[in-house]
């Protein structure tokens, strides 16, 4: 088989492309940097330069393809860069949807997130769930837009795409919240803000082995939900610690109270470089419980995760082999940064019930 993959070099991606090459299919991957080609050669993948955003530079490299694996995306909270998020996830999944259709490509994988529901309040929902904002960030909103405004319309007008609809993402070589949150936890982070804050858990070898699925045996115009357990961030942390032997946040504020906040840690931002995770966007988004099922997908699909300790524990392993020996200068300023704003947070939350 040949298969056509955007985003390849990134953290879904390059499982999935190590996943084709391993069972012999040829794989033409999209690359913009040649850093990134670089990385996809050593995969063993054939290389196309080109950019999402740009219908022509994808045509070459998918003409002539069994499948197309439409899995790149802006995937950021509280990034400087947000304006570019409606570009990459709407305007370049309409371009990728769009050709794909067009050239004849007999199965279409588009990776979709379970964030197009939103915070579903506490509700574990599934593929029938459908709600039109508001939305906590940019990438929920972009996402949601290129779900229901891009990829459905296309199904209807007859083309051949299956949905997959991954929650939280984890496992070695991830940089997302869930990566970030697990190497403060590494590090000692003594205050926990958001502890209620709920979503999914599913390694990202699971989640690109969902995708082959959903291209072999996944119907047409159908969405599957890739999830593991819903689990809240206060008893995630307690399981991290009960893992690998470490001491867990002595302090934890729930992060609906926190939310209110949100523009004074944005005004905070615009002076100090605070991380993502304590970002105007990201405090705005404490307490959301981003919750499926995945029912569908291990029934129609086979779909299975692995036991969430073998995951988590591999995943920490990582991470002990990736930190600094010696924690370097720009190092120490972030983490300094991290504790400001966990501070400015307790602060903000204490007063607040002074009030009360």
């Amino acid at each position: 088989m040949k298969a056509f993959v955007t985003g390849g070099s990134g953290f879904i991606g390059q499982y999935l492309v190590k996943k084709l090459i391993a069972r012999g299919d040829t794989v033409h991957a999209l690359a913009r940097s040649e850093e990134s080609a670089s990385f996809l050669r050593q995969l063993g993948a054939t290389v196309f330069m080109g950019d999402i955003t740009d219908a022509a530079s994808l045509r070459p490299a998918m003409e002539g393809c069994d499948v197309v694996f439409h899995v790149a995306a802006w995937y950021k909270v509280g990034a400087p860069d947000w304006s570019q998020a409606e570009a990459i996830n709407v305007g370049g999944t309409r371009r990728v949807l769009r050709l794909a259709y067009e050239l004849g490509i007999p199965k279409i994988v588009y990776t979709s997130t379970v964030a197009v529901f939103g915070d579903t309040q506490g509700q574990l929902v599934d593929e029938t769930y459908y709600k039109e904002g508001p939305f906590l960030t940019e990438y929920d909103r972009t996402k949601w837009l290129a779900h229901y405004k891009v990829a459905l319309p296309l199904i209807e007008k007859g083309a051949p795409i299956v949905i997959v609809m991954p929650g939280a993402v984890y496992g070695p070589g991830d940089s997302s919240f869930v990566a970030q949150m697990m190497r403060m936890f590494y590090r000692g982070l003594p205050l926990l803000p958001g502890s209620d804050l709920t979503v999914t858990y599913a390694h990202v070898d699971d989640i690109a082995e969902g995708h082959l699925l959903a291209a072999e045996q996944g119907t047409l115009g159908e969405s599957y939900i890739l999830t593991g357990p819903a689990i809240p961030l206060n008893e995630m942390v307690d399981f991290w610690a009960h893992l690998i032997g470490r001491k867990p946040p002595s302090f934890r504020l729930a992060g609906r109270p926190l939310r209110k906040f949100a523009p004074v840690v944005g005004a905070v931002g615009s002076v100090l470089p605070l991380p993502e995770l304590f970002s105007e966007e990201a405090v705005g988004s404490l307490g959301a419980t981003y919750m499926a099922r995945s029912d569908k997908a291990r029934t129609e699909l086979g779909w299975k995760t692995r036991p969430l300790q073998t995951g988590l524990l591999e995943t920490f392993d990582w991470i002990a082999r990736t930190e600094p020996q010696q924690t370097a200068p720009p190092e120490r300023k972030w983490a300094g940064y991290a504790l400001l704003a966990a501070a400015v947070l307790f602060l903000l939350w204490f007063l607040g019930r002074k009030r009360e």
